[in-house]
């Protein structure tokens, strides 16, 4: 048996970049999200990843869940939450993320990835079959000149390998600080776009090593 494309399925991403390095490489993709392709595809639906789960994917690739109740950094505000908001709200805000990543990562799909930090143990305790990420990756591993650590989740698919590792500059130099410049960059309402857009190089090893194991196991199956 010959199988020269899969069904892959990118959640929760508007920025089309995951979409289109499976597309490159041939393969029947599609992303959703909540809201619109920056692109303007017509392979991006706009609602709710679960309703599309048990459509018979070969690979699911959630990209940017909502991570801000989710991970580390944000437990704080559930004990002290931010101004104008309450303590219920934060716990809410947690209950949903949670489902979500928890809804995804069960879903019936033999192959899943998902990005996301690494959590606080309220977020694992509310997760069914949790597991921790299985690495976490720098977008210099892939040749793009930025510092963002990134976690992937990850069920029937393996680690990805670095394809063209550059060398940081020094701690404290302008060159780093330009690195860094998504962590450095100030709070506006397009923040969130450049803090969850995927960088190339990890998009491009993702179609590639992802979907180039994917096809194997669904050709010898």
């Amino acid at each position: 048996m010959t199988v020269n494309s899969l069904r892959v399925l990118i959640g929760c991403e508007t920025s089309g970049r995951m979409r289109r390095a499976f597309a490159d490489l041939g393969h029947d993709v599609w992303s959703c999200d909540l809201l619109p392709s920056v692109d303007g595809s017509n392979r991006h639906i706009i609602g709710d990843v679960r309703d599309l789960l048990g459509d018979g994917w070969d690979l699911l690739a959630v990209m940017h869940p909502p991570c801000t109740r989710l991970c580390n950094s944000g437990v704080r505000w559930l004990t002290r939450p931010p101004v104008g908001l309450t303590l219920e709200e934060m716990w809410a805000d947690l209950d949903e993320g949670a489902a979500l990543f928890s809804d995804c990562w069960n879903a019936p799909i033999e192959r899943i990835a998902i990005e996301n930090p690494v959590m606080h143990r309220h977020a694992k305790e509310r997760i069914r079959n949790y597991q921790p990420p299985a690495q976490t990756v720098q977008p210099w591993w892939f040749g793009d000149e930025a510092l963002k650590a990134t976690s992937f989740y990850l069920k029937g698919l393996p680690k990805l390998v670095p394809t063209n590792k550059l060398t940081p500059p020094p701690a404290g130099t302008a060159e780093r600080n330009r690195w860094a410049r998504v962590h450095r960059a100030p709070p506006s309402a397009d923040r969130w776009k450049l803090r969850s857009e995927t960088y190339p190089g990890i998009a491009a090893a993702a179609a590639a090593q992802w979907g180039g194991y994917a096809l194997q196991e669904v050709a010898a199956a």
